[in-house]
């Protein structure tokens, strides 16, 4: 700790990201990435915008995504924020209209960037427990609040909410906003972006990382009310007015255009990810329904992080939490066919060299 330490950085306990190896030969299910690369037409835009307009700023505004966006959604484009990654837009989204003099609700189990921010920005909150099924219950959160934020699907749970739960967080809130972080929504959820026609004060959340294979170009939007998204700007233009790259907004509009390769890539992780479910039950795990790219799952009889580190040592490696209530859970992302053959694999090994609980 320096003396030069500004009071707010001395008490902040930074996100702590999933790892990310630098060895070779790993099967990688740790940070759920997608385990197919970009659409082809990304990778031709982004070639094509690579010349002598890089000299120039990309528009700040990025209207030729938002437009984009806005067709695909079916939604205005004075209703569409876009930012460098979710994780922006959710940093703009507590300072711009979760910061009251209210706590913020979200779960007890979720995105652990939440309680960061909130250190950050010097905002209060209140974790609300999930249920003894690790599900999110719109009566727990009737309690005063100044906004509420969760996943969905929930993260690192993978459970969903359907639209109708959604609406009943909108309808006990009227007065405060409601933030639904929508980044695992392509994989079988009920997005809640058809809401926000009606209710002022509901933010939907998405990025392009997961469903759409551009974690590598960091672009995340929101959709909401204009009144919402006004709130959004004034933040990113007091902070940085160019927050996408030229080869992020040419990329992302490629990638909303091809929506064939969109669904034939989130179909065969689906695919992929219901099978494992179901060898990993097989195999003895608890497994949680997951309407995301990854699973979440314990074994009954062995320790967690004693599987981890076993998975480890084949260079398998996946996600551990060191966190109450899940600290025997072990988050497993999707990957191809071939690597989750691999993992269950190595599973099955550990498993038999494993004594009894």
């Amino acid at each position: 700790m320096s003396r030069f330490w500004s009071p707010v950085v001395q008490g902040l306990t930074p996100y702590v990201p999933g790892e990310q190896p630098k060895l070779q030969n790993l099967v990688k299910l740790n940070t759920n990435e997608n385990p197919y690369g970009p659409s082809p037409a990304v990778l031709t835009a982004v070639r094509d915008a690579v010349g002598d307009s890089l000299r120039l700023y990309p528009d700040p505004n990025a209207d030729a995504l938002k437009d984009t966006l806005a067709e695909y959604h079916g939604v205005a484009r004075n209703e569409i924020f876009v930012g460098n990654g979710s994780d922006e837009v959710l940093a703009f989204v507590f300072q711009a209209l979760l910061q009251h003099e209210a706590p913020v609700l979200f779960p007890d189990v979720t995105y652990s960037f939440y309680p960061v921010y909130c250190g950050l920005y010097g905002v209060d909150f209140v974790k609300v427990p999930l249920s003894a099924t690790m599900e999110i219950r719109p009566e727990d959160y009737r309690q005063p609040c100044g906004g509420i934020i969760f996943p969905n699907p929930n993260a690192p749970t993978g459970i969903g909410m359907p639209a109708a739960t959604v609406e009943q967080l909108l309808i006990d809130h009227p007065d405060a906003v409601v933030v639904v972080d929508e980044a695992y929504i392509d994989f079988g959820g009920e997005s809640a972006i058809p809401l926000t026609k009606r209710y002022p004060n509901l933010l939907v959340v998405q990025t392009l990382s997961k469903s759409r294979s551009l974690a590598g170009l960091r672009v995340g939007f929101a959709i909401g009310h204009p009144d919402l998204i006004e709130a959004l700007d004034r933040v990113k233009n007091s902070f940085n007015s160019y927050p996408l790259d030229r080869l992020a907004q040419v990329g992302a509009i490629a990638a909303f255009r091809d929506e064939a390769y969109f669904q034939q890539t989130r179909q065969a992780i689906m695919a992929s990810r219901d099978k494992l479910a179901a060898q990993l039950g097989e195999l003895g795990f608890e497994v949680l329904p997951s309407q995301a790219n990854f699973i979440f799952a314990r074994h009954l009889q062995q320790d967690a992080l004693k599987l981890a580190q076993g998975l480890r040592e084949r260079a398998v490696i996946v996600r551990h939490f060191k966190q109450p209530r899940i600290d025997q859970y072990l988050r497993i992302t999707v990957g191809t066919d071939a690597e989750c053959a691999t993992l269950v694999t190595a599973l099955r090994e550990i498993l038999a060299a494993a004594p009894a609980a």
